[in-house]
């Protein structure tokens, strides 16, 4: 009697464990996955009298919204493994000073550019022509 006891508790044990482990896969390959339904902040400090940082907020179906240093532009993201596509739309047309128009243009063709992506935690990579890294919002 005993000794079935002996072998339900391990078997009972043994599967605990491995539902422990499987809950913590799936935690890390969430944590690992394309942010797609999230908002991302440029991880930059904001410009000299303002407060505006660039911003992507992509919908479940890679649909962007970037909001720039001064002006905005819609996009499609198009993820395929690590590979990352970026395609955007016309800027829309605020009256920006100088320098803020050329950051704009600036983040717009690192954007254009970019070829790659990995995440780790709630930071967001993508390299191309050059690296950007955009922290996800959990607000």
């Amino acid at each position: 009697m005993e000794r079935s006891c002996l072998k339900r508790w391990r078997a009972t044990a043994t599967l605990v464990a491995c539902a422990m482990i499987g809950c913590a896969c799936a935690a890390v390959a969430a944590e690992r996955a394309f942010p797609f339904g999230s908002e991302l902040m440029l991880d930059v400090a904001p410009m000299k009298g303002s407060k505006r940082v660039p911003s992507l907020e992509i919908d479940a179906r890679g649909l962007a919204q970037i909001d720039l240093w001064c002006n905005s532009v819609n996009g499609q993201m198009v993820v395929a493994g690590d590979t990352i596509t970026i395609l955007t739309g016309d800027k829309t047309d605020r009256s920006c000073p100088p320098e803020r128009a050329q950051a704009d243009d600036d983040v717009l063709a690192a954007l254009t550019g970019v070829t790659n992506w990995r995440r780790e935690g709630d930071i967001l990579t993508l390299t191309g022509s050059r690296t950007m890294r955009f922290r996800v919002q959990t607000n």
